[in-house]
C-alpha cells in the first residue's frame, strides 16, 4: 500500500489515536509518548507535509503497518 501524503498535525492526530499523549515540543517536532506499553516516544516534525521515509520511520517505531496508519486518519 502506498503511503499518505500527511501533515504532522494529521499524523499526530493519528497517533493519539493509539493513546500517544503530547510529551513536550522542540521547535517545530511536536514529542509524543506513550505511558502504556509498550513505552516509546515519536518525534514528529510539525510541517505541512512529512517526507516519505520520515513518516515511513514513524509507522514502523509506533509498531504499525502502512495500512493500521492509514485507516487510523
Amino acid at each position: 500500500m502506498r503511503l499518505p501524503v500527511v501533515s504532522g498535525g494529521d499524523a499526530v492526530k493519528a497517533f493519539r489515536k493509539l493513546g500517544y499523549e503530547l510529551d513536550e515540543q522542540h521547535g517545530s517536532h511536536i514529542i509524543l509518548r506513550r505511558t502504556d506499553p509498550p513505552h516509546r516516544r515519536l518525534s514528529v516534525p510539525n510541517h505541512k507535509e512529512l517526507a516519505k521515509g520520515t513518516l515511513r520511520a514513524l509507522i514502523r517505531e509506533a509498531g504499525l503497518t502502512v495500512e493500521e496508519f492509514t485507516r487510523l486518519l
